[in-house]
């Protein structure tokens, strides 16, 4: 039987959050593994529920409570961080604490690692469930992350890790700036699942568009050296083709790639490896739910 850690992310979302808890808290009732979850508090403003829960199939429910506000990504480094030097574990699941990571879906990472135990198991997204422009956004993300990077990348957060591949994740500093990019990094040979995106329990998404566009830069930020050879590549190119009509329409595209560049250069300045080994100095404190 292995012992799974899911982390779960959390700023001002208690009440998803706990809805989730009694989701996992069923799904969970008939796989043979032990079951623990760990929240990271990202220095919530709203005071968390104090209602007593009856969680059965659960081991344990630990809240790490942040001094300061991260960011999603960083709350599941310092997550990561914090369950592989203190807790006893064989997997960890990352999930998105407001109901778009399904906990049905669990049960299909179990059903995974059950075949595949040493393997990073990632949820590849087959439908999603936001509005159209989010929609074209993601797959304008998508698609310049792959041309400019050669990554294709499908999923986000949500993965079940085995116990080497955490170890080998809270060594890079890259999962400091970009989970999901420092996994496409470290580990090619990965299995997943397919993943339906629910939709969130209480409340609008808080991905707005320039998150979104702040999250595939930093993705792209990974692989900056990558980026930075094919735009060269690009712009040389470019520049030939459109060398005898040049004017502010036809530079734009030029224009773009530089900016792109440039941000991406910015963003990679979050890869701090010093700040990722001296997380855990961030935590207030832990209180133990169960």
């Amino acid at each position: 039987m292995s012992k799974i850690k899911i982390l779960i992310p959390i700023y001002n979302d208690w009440k998803s959050a706990f809805k989730l808890l009694e989701d996992i808290d069923l799904e969970v009732n008939d796989l043979k593994h032990e079951f623990s979850i760990i929240i990271v508090n990202d220095c919530s403003t709203e005071e968390k529920p104090t209602n007593d829960f009856n969680f059965n199939n659960l081991k344990s429910i630990k809240i790490i409570n942040m001094k300061i506000n991260m960011g999603h990504a960083r709350c599941n480094a310092s997550g990561l961080r914090y369950i592989a030097e203190h807790e006893d574990y064989d997997y960890i699941i990352p999930m998105d604490g407001d109901g778009e990571d399904r906990s049905e879906e669990i049960t299909l990472l179990i059903n995974k690692i059950n075949d595949h135990p040493d393997k990073v198991i990632t949820a590849n997204r087959v439908k999603r469930s936001e509005s159209f422009f989010f929609k074209l956004c993601y797959f304008l993300h998508k698609y310049l992350t792959f041309i400019f990077t050669g990554q294709s990348i499908k999923f986000g957060n949500f993965i079940c890790l085995p116990k080497h591949a955490v170890n080998k994740m809270i060594k890079d500093k890259a999962t400091w700036s970009s989970f999901s990019g420092a996994v496409a990094k470290l580990f090619k040979d990965r299995k997943f699942i397919p993943s339906i995106r629910g939709k969130r329990f209480f409340g609008p998404s808080k991905m707005s568009f320039i998150n979104l566009l702040k999250h595939s830069l930093s993705i792209i930020a990974v692989f900056k050296m990558t980026l930075l050879i094919r735009s060269i590549f690009f712009l040389i190119a470019y520049l030939f083709l459109v060398a005898g009509n040049l004017s502010l329409i036809t530079l734009l595209p030029f224009i773009g790639v530089i900016i792109m560049m440039i941000s991406v250069i910015i963003l990679s300045q979050r890869e701090n490896i010093k700040e990722f080994e001296n997380s855990l100095e961030n935590i207030s404190s832990v209180d133990q739910l169960k």
